[in-house]
């Protein structure tokens, strides 16, 4: 608590004259993890938690025929694991102040995110030529369900990323101000963790 020239107690936020006035748009402080992204992932996690229900109910019917999946899904699985290490070390940048590698890392993180996706299309390809089709195929059914449902995660964590970089090109992260920064970052993790336990999933049942 401080005071005015006329001796009067002013709040520390009045003092310093309003830090959220003062913070760049997207850089509020309030935390690594604000309500907002927390429902967000938490949304997330049950959509996928359901589908896998979902899924261990269907496996119980005559007509499922497990699939073997191309070998591609887990060519797949380390892009979208090195993106998430590229990302965190482009944030890890940041936080130490050595800004001018933070650009190039997320950029590589964008670009292997994206080859992931290419990855995606190659690999319901390589299902369907393996007989996996999606109305004959309970499930390849799933398979493709997951994998698109997950795919749209994907693409909005890459437009977080792109979000991101545009800011980090424009100097609006800084050791002390990233939060944005760490908000896509989090997100991109969780969207690798998901791919990860879906593959699990799929290749165990």
């Amino acid at each position: 608590m401080n005071e005015d020239g006329n001796g009067r107690p002013v709040t520390d936020e009045l003092a310093t004259g309003g830090v959220a006035a003062r913070s760049p748009v997207g850089e509020a402080p309030g935390g690594p993890y604000p309500i907002g992204l927390m429902a967000i992932l938490a949304t997330a996690a049950m959509l996928f938690a359901a589908f896998t229900a979902a899924l261990l109910v269907r496996r119980t019917g005559g007509d499922w025929a497990r699939v073997e999946l191309p070998p591609i899904v887990w060519v797949n699985a380390a892009l979208l694991l090195a993106s998430s290490a590229a990302v965190e070390l482009g944030r890890r940048a940041v936080r130490r102040g050595a800004l001018p590698l933070a650009a190039p890392r997320l950029a590589t993180g964008g670009i292997l995110g994206a080859l992931f996706l290419a990855g995606q299309i190659l690999a319901w390809r390589a299902l369907a030529a393996r007989g996996g089709f999606l109305p004959t195929n309970p499930y390849a059914a799933f398979f493709y369900m997951l994998s698109a449902v997950h795919g749209v995660h994907v693409l909005g964590g890459l437009g977080g990323l792109g979000w991101t970089l545009r800011r980090t090109i424009q100097g609006a992260y800084s050791p002390a101000r990233h939060t944005g920064l760490t908000h896509a970052a989090i997100f991109w993790h969780f969207v690798g963790g998901v791919w990860i336990y879906l593959l699990v999933v799929l290749s165990t049942l």
